[in-house]
């Protein structure tokens, strides 16, 4: 494959990306964000219990 062929590819899998805008319906951000804060939060609060002696 050349370099020019393998660019000519690459721009029509990107224009025909465009139609189904990445996102899925059932993902919420707000849901994501929320959990990742309190995953967070939780692993911190790990690392101070073993950290006691500082």
């Amino acid at each position: 494959m050349s370099l020019p062929s393998t660019a000519a590819q690459l721009a029509t899998l990107a224009a025909e990306g465009g139609e189904h805008g990445g996102n899925h319906e059932s993902i919420s951000p707000l849901v994501t964000g929320g959990a990742a804060f309190i995953i967070l939060i939780l692993l911190l609060w790990i690392t101070t219990r073993f950290n006691r002696d500082r």
